[in-house]
């Protein structure tokens, strides 16, 4: 597998040490770097409710005795990992982990845990064994997405808020009584009128309404305290953290310039609100967010983990193509400056497909649209069931990622019989001769977005999908198979009459320009400088009309093409006062 210059120094030799695996194994590789990709390949836990659906949200992540621990919303536990890629999950008896958006901080060797509403504040030395034990006396008031953070000096601060329209909160803690050291202060206002990003809506349309500012967390990094919220909603795709700046840990604070700190509005995945950031065991710099699916009920989500940097009262979570395969470094990272993506292109986008049967609207196209809130459904859920890729000519197929939909499943968050996926990835070069790729006949392990790297390159031209169990309620469904590698050919050239006009509502951009020939599709980038435009979406199709900008900014903007070679060369930047 060939990786670009700018990793080569956190592979190493490790890259040709990467080896196939049984199903469930992770392949780990000799120098300890690891690739892997997003959305996290947890066992997604299901609801306890109609409609039946998956969901995982509001992370917190925290670094304990060189182990991480993965706290969340619902989660009737948690789940512990050494690598950030492969987790175990405890089902807990502590009483608070059914509950929503957990305040989590470790201090004084010990995990402490706070549910979403709750007064009652458990603690415990010993995670994996599940021995919690409750913290009496507590005087913290119970609010609505509590965080606990920890500054630099020891002190400890309690901050909050969840609503539409109110301002988020915070207090100073004492962190052995647990007994407030100052007044409940007001930190940042809800300020929808001048940041778009705080508009509700898909694309933060509906500017009679208020957005709902949630989910806070904060860093001090350097000079400057980083607060950080998630708005405006949840269930949209625009759901991102938002910004502020300071210079102490209660305030003032102003709008950070740039912000969000992070946000993806298109995309495979979306969102990047209600999330933690958190520092790995050698000092890099990541944020824990929640990804929005939506498709079967409002808080149906997902998570991932992105890169993240301060800079001088800037900050950014890098969420740009973090649904490729990058690596989890061995060592410590400068993210601004180095990137960990692999130089492996999605080769799958927009696909011919084909499939052994189709239930209702559920067309195999939805299997290659670069959209996992969408699913490709056979119309039972019996083995041999099949779904066939036709990539349109031979390519170099490194990785493969089948993510599955649980399609008319009836499985709850406790069921015994929860469905585990059987499967083989056939491939050929004339779709005559077929041969296995991947096998996953023998899985075992309840996971529905494993990345598998194959151990040599391989060119074909179709891939098949195929169905190796007997569900006894369900149909066997996928949300996309996703191919990672190479094609041969040229990246498009730059686009032409590339252009960005500010509306009369000054949160709103149109960005507009001409198709460009054997583009698949298009990477919009922004930033507040030339030298600092970090945000971006990948969209399909050659204009975006996107509310969530700062009305007090000037902004950057410009395109870029890519198709299965790879990214094509920027347009002209465009400043829009």
């Amino acid at each position: 597998m060939n990786f670009p210059k700018k990793t080569a120094l956190l592979l190493a030799m490790t890259v040709a040490a990467l080896l196939p695996t049984k199903a469930g194994n992770a392949s780990v590789q000799a120098g300890g770097d690891i690739v892997m990709t997003n959305p996290l390949n947890l066992s997604y836990l299901f609801e306890e409710r109609d409609p039946v659906h998956r969901t995982a949200a509001d992370p917190v992540i925290v670094l304990y005795h060189d182990k991480y621990f993965l706290f969340s919303s619902h989660a009737a536990g948690y789940s512990y990992s050494d690598n950030l890629r492969d987790w175990t999950h405890v089902f807990s008896q502590m009483p608070l982990v059914k509950e929503w958006a957990p305040a989590v901080m470790v201090y004084d060797d010990y995990i402490y845990y706070m549910g979403f509403g709750k007064k009652r504040i458990f603690r415990t030395k010993d995670p994996i064994g599940d021995n919690w034990e409750e913290v009496t006396g507590t005087e913290l008031p119970d609010k609505g997405d509590p965080d606990f953070f920890v500054d630099n000096d020891g002190r400890t601060y309690y901050l909050w808020g969840c609503s539409a329209g109110g301002p988020m909160q915070g207090m100073e803690f004492d962190p052995r009584t647990f007994k407030p050291l100052t007044e409940v202060r007001d930190l940042i206002p809800a300020n929808g009128s001048r940041l778009g990003w705080e508009v509700p809506g898909d694309r933060n349309e509906k500017t009679n309404q208020k957005g709902w500012n949630e989910g806070v967390s904060m860093v001090h990094e350097g000079d400057y305290y980083y607060f950080f919220y998630a708005t405006p909603g949840t269930e949209f795709i625009t759901y991102c953290s938002g910004a502020y700046v300071g210079r102490s840990p209660l305030g003032p604070f102003e709008p950070m310039v740039g912000a969000p700190y992070a946000i993806r509005p298109a995309g495979f995945f979306t969102g990047g609100g209600h999330g933690h950031p958190f520092t790995d065991r050698y000092g890099n710099h990541w944020y824990v967010a929640s990804l929005i699916i939506g498709a079967r009920e409002h808080y149906e989500r997902r998570i991932g983990i992105f890169p993240a940097y301060y800079d001088n009262g800037y900050a950014h979570a890098i969420m740009d193509d973090f649904d490729r395969p990058f690596v989890v470094p061995a060592r410590k990272v400068d993210f601004q400056k180095e990137s960990i993506l692999t130089d492996l292109n999605v080769l799958s986008t927009g696909k011919a497909m084909t499939a052994s049967s189709t239930k209702g609207s559920m067309t195999p196209d939805k299997a290659s649209d670069d959209d996992i809130r969408t699913w490709w459904s056979a119309q039972t859920g019996r083995s041999g069931e099949w779904l066939q890729m036709d990539l349109g000519r031979l390519m170099s197929v490194e990785a493969l990622e089948v993510c599955f939909a649980d399609e008319g499943f009836k499985s709850y968050r406790f069921d015994s019989n929860v469905p585990t996926y059987k499967y083989i990835v056939e491939g050929s070069a004339d779709g005559k001769m077929w041969h296995v790729m991947l096998d996953r006949s023998g899985n075992t392990i309840d996971q529905i977005y494993e990345l598998c790297l194959l151990p040599k390159a391989e060119r074909v031209r179709f891939l098949r999908v195929t169905n190796k169990t007997d569900f006894s309620v369900g149909q066997f469904s996928v949300s996309d198979l996703r191919v990672f590698g190479h094609a041969k050919g040229k990246a498009p050239a730059a686009v032409k009459n590339f252009k960005a006009v500010r509306q009369a509502d000054r949160r709103r951009i149109v960005l507009s320009w001409q198709p460009q020939q054997n583009a698949v599709g298009y990477v919009v980038r922004w930033g507040t400088t030339k030298d600092r435009m970090t945000h971006a979406a990948r969209v399909y199709s050659t204009s975006v009309d996107y509310g969530f900008f700062d009305t007090e900014q000037t902004y950057c903007v410009a395109v870029q093409p890519f198709n299965e070679a790879g990214l094509g060369k920027m347009s002209d930047i465009v400043e829009v006062k």
